[in-house]
């Protein structure tokens, strides 16, 4: 049993179509797979079709982009296997798609008004399946250069972040509603690398409305954070997951075996 239970789509902010994640993932011998594009369950109807024709097993998944409002910092919450039918889920999740789209579309006009030469036609081509503009549509219309260059990561710190013209952020979720929210739709909630957003506090506080998992395997996590995983999960007993967190050309490149489950144990929605 080979698992990566952490993917992205074109659903979202991954570069890939879902066709080509099943691809990849037959070519590596995977399994299991779960894309957990953020703040949708759009794919997961077409992504059930194609686990059909691949035969790989395909766990619904999300990535819900929440905040911890305790200690002011992001905390990504993943929910894995749950209704066809997600009504609290898409309540929660449909007006941040809303917000995520109109501030790209506010970024894009910052970064044009500051002279750079790029259209929203333009920019909207690498918009396809989930309809939803990213950051990663703007800086692909923007430059050719790979996510892990140089270029690339002046570019994007150039105008996304600190005092760029086009830095901020929209308003998140709140997580302890995530959690809620994907338990009443029938799901596992999970928090999504800890170790990249520091959510370990903000973890042990989620298992009261229902949390059941963490994520152990993330290319972001080193040994000293998944040890702290690990104890966090024993004590209350959470399961454990992970993957590659893989986005395609909108992400950095991995080595694909680094990062797969291989015979996971307690994870409750794997036979």
């Amino acid at each position: 049993m080979r698992l990566d239970l952490h993917m992205h789509s074109t659903y979202s902010d991954g570069s890939d179509t879902l066709e080509s994640l099943f691809e990849m993932a037959k070519e590596k011998g995977l399994t299991h797979i779960s894309v957990v594009d953020h703040d949708t369950t759009s794919h997961v109807r077409p992504a059930k079709r194609l686990a059909e024709k691949f035969g790989i097993t395909f766990i619904s998944g999300i990535e819900i982009s929440a905040y911890d409002f305790k200690r002011n910092r992001k905390v990504h919450i993943l929910g894995y296997d749950f209704r066809d039918e997600t009504p609290n889920i898409d309540e929660l999740c449909k007006p941040q798609l809303q917000r995520r789209h109109l501030h790209s579309l506010w970024q894009l006009e910052q970064i044009q008004r500051a002279g750079i030469k790029v259209t929203l036609d333009h920019v909207m081509r690498y918009v396809t399946d989930g309809g939803i503009l990213y950051k990663q549509h703007i800086m692909n219309a923007l430059i050719d250069a790979p996510y892990t260059s140089v270029d690339y990561k002046t570019l994007y710190q150039s105008l996304f972040k600190g005092g760029g013209v086009a830095s901020g952020d929209i308003r998140y979720v709140d997580a302890f509603k995530a959690v809620k929210a994907i338990y009443a739709d029938g799901g596992y909630a999970v928090v999504a690398h800890p170790g990249q957003l520091d959510s370990f506090d903000i973890t042990e506080e989620l298992v009261s409305v229902g949390l059941s998992g963490i994520e152990k395997i993330h290319p972001d996590h080193d040994m000293e954070q998944v040890s702290r995983i690990v104890k966090i999960a024993n004590k209350h007993n959470l399961f454990l997951t992970g993957g590659s967190d893989y986005h395609g050309r909108y992400g950095a490149i991995l080595e694909p075996d680094q990062y797969i489950l291989q015979n996971p144990m307690k994870i409750p929605f794997i036979n």
